[in-house]
């Protein structure tokens, strides 16, 4: 075992190096997953419903603050599958480290991105399900459960994203930290 262990020293830095690495691979494939599919529940998300007679609609087009909810999550996932293509071309040897810093400003953006659309996305569901009394809205839900449903699931998938985006952004933040900048 001694001998093994002579011949083939182990580095613990480009281990630790390889850990990050695979946990900043599998963290996008996550991002990219959970926002996209929570784009595509709300895409698909329409119901309509005849009370007294009179056929309504309901669709996240009709509220602006669900088309910039899916709008946020569809471009965190574009932005997610180039950051995970910018991850693999940094894993080369000979790469500047300074990359990560750009990375993590990425991420923080895309983070603040989703951030802001689960936020539009939860006002906008609490006041369906609950109604303003004081606005005169009634609460929509009882008359809508499958959109929804449909609408709370994409939301929950967002957070979902937001979370995995949040740790994106600690981990490309350490590693931006560790950057030599003066030689």
């Amino acid at each position: 075992m001694d001998g093994f262990e002579a011949k083939f020293p182990q580095n613990p830095a480009l281990k630790t190096q390889k850990i990050v690495l695979g946990a900043q691979i599998c963290l996008r494939i996550l991002a990219i997953a959970t926002s996209l599919a929570a784009t595509w529940v709300m895409l698909t998300s329409k119901q309509s419903e005849e009370i007294i007679g009179i056929t309504f609609y309901a669709r996240y087009s009709y509220s602006s603050s669900m088309k910039f909810f899916t709008f946020a999550n569809a471009v965190a996932c574009a932005f997610s599958v180039l950051s995970l293509l910018f991850v693999l071309f940094l894993c080369r040897p000979g790469l500047s480290s300074a990359n990560y810093f750009y990375l993590f400003l990425h991420d923080l953006f895309m983070m603040s991105l989703v951030l802001a659309g689960c936020a539009a996305a939860t006002a906008e569901g609490y006041i369906g399900r609950y109604g303003n009394g004081h606005a005169g809205w009634s609460p929509i839900c009882d008359h809508f459960g499958k959109f929804c449903n449909k609408m709370t699931s994409s939301v929950i998938l967002s957070y979902l994203c937001l979370c995995f985006l949040l740790m994106l952004t600690i981990l490309s933040a350490s590693k931006s930290r560790q950057v030599q900048v003066f030689n």
